[in-house]
């Protein structure tokens, strides 16, 4: 139970930093007070550099650094799980598909494992560890630097291989999706090898939960309207709701 406004504060701060956003109806709700209530809340933990304000609500102020892989894992991993189930059960066996980096990614990969004669083209350590404990699998693992925090494969060779190839889906993560449908990230040159996926694809699939909408991050790299297939854990909060509604992607919810 809240006792004061500190500590009704605290736990905004921490919702945030759970879901990477939070809408201001969202806490009305989860506080029972007013609209009013809340966002002088938020308003206050702006001026204090703790939260940044967004439409609708608020989220992490960082547009330029993502968080620690290590604590991106942790996050939502039972929505993750439901995630990449759902994908796993639309993915057929002897499929060709891409995996990029991303923790999203890695549960797919778990997901996917009983699978037969898959053939994988990535760029992610930790996606070709998981995958290889199958035999069945084709694993190509892209060139390029390899990003120590997270496995993650990137560079000019990386996008050059990952364009060799034309396989059935591209299932890729996102860091951010903001209001106009745009899907962000943090490195750019992870982004090409993500517009590369999708380049190279005959499906897109879009892998992400709820927090990234509305999550801020810097580089631009593609559209919703070029992603055949969204799949996420609930739907998000206005004005993204309508976002997907609108989207000529089909969205799946991932079953609780």
């Amino acid at each position: 139970m809240i006792r004061n406004i500190a500590e009704r504060q605290n736990e905004i701060i921490t919702l945030v930093d759970q879901r990477g956003f939070v809408a201001t109806e969202q806490l009305v709700e989860h506080f029972g007070v007013t609209p009013q209530t809340i966002r002088r809340d938020i308003n206050f933990l702006c001026e204090r550099n703790d939260l940044q304000r967004f439409h609708g609500g608020a989220g992490r102020r960082t547009s330029i650094e993502n968080e620690p892989y290590r604590d991106r894992r942790r996050s939502l991993s039972p929505a993750k799980q439901k995630i990449a189930e759902e994908v796993a059960a639309y993915i057929r066996d002897g499929s060709s598909l891409f995996l990029n980096i991303g923790t999203t990614t890695e549960s797919v990969a778990r997901a996917l494992i009983n699978h037969k004669h898959l053939s994988i083209v990535t760029n992610n350590l930790n996606v070709a560890s998981i995958l290889s404990a199958n035999t069945s699998f084709e694993i190509m693992i892209a060139g390029g630097r390899l990003r120590q925090s997270d496995g993650g494969i990137i560079g000019v060779s990386t996008v050059d291989f990952v364009r060799q190839f034309r396989l059935d889906y591209g299932i890729i993560g996102v860091s951010g999706i903001g209001e106009d449908g745009s899907l962000l990230d943090f490195d750019h040159e992870e982004t090409k090898t993500a517009q590369a996926i999708i380049e190279s694809a005959h499906e897109t699939i879009l892998v992400t939960d709820h927090t990234k909408f509305g999550r801020r991050a810097m580089t631009r790299f593609a559209h919703l309207s070029q992603i055949d297939h969204i799949y996420t854990d609930i739907m998000p909060p206005p004005p993204y709701d309508k976002l997907l509604q609108e989207t000529d992607a089909k969205v799946v919810f991932a079953r609780k």
